[in-house]
């Protein structure tokens, strides 16, 4: 990860850190998981930051939305998207 991925997750006090599309079934998904185990995420939509997600993928290799980054230990761990996400907090 660079800079853009470090600075959002240095940003906030959440436990995870998405970035989504508007219609992206995969990140509802992801929503409605965080808040069944009771964990809380910032979410920034590439939607309404036009740009981003070209960096966010340089700096991260994921293509896809979402993009979620575990904040919860001393440095942002990246975890992947819906499905990686899943598996990890089973």
């Amino acid at each position: 990860m660079d800079n853009l991925v470090l600075e959002h997750a240095g940003e906030t006090s959440e436990d995870f850190l998405m970035y989504t599309s508007t219609f992206c079934p995969y990140c509802v998904a992801a929503k409605r998981l965080f808040a069944s185990k009771g964990l809380s995420y910032r979410e920034i939509n590439f939607d309404q930051h036009r740009g981003m997600q070209r960096t966010v993928v340089k700096e991260t290799g994921h293509r896809t939305v979402p993009v979620i980054l575990d904040l919860r230990g001393e440095q942002p761990m990246f975890i992947g998207g819906f499905d990686e996400t899943n598996r990890y907090l089973a």
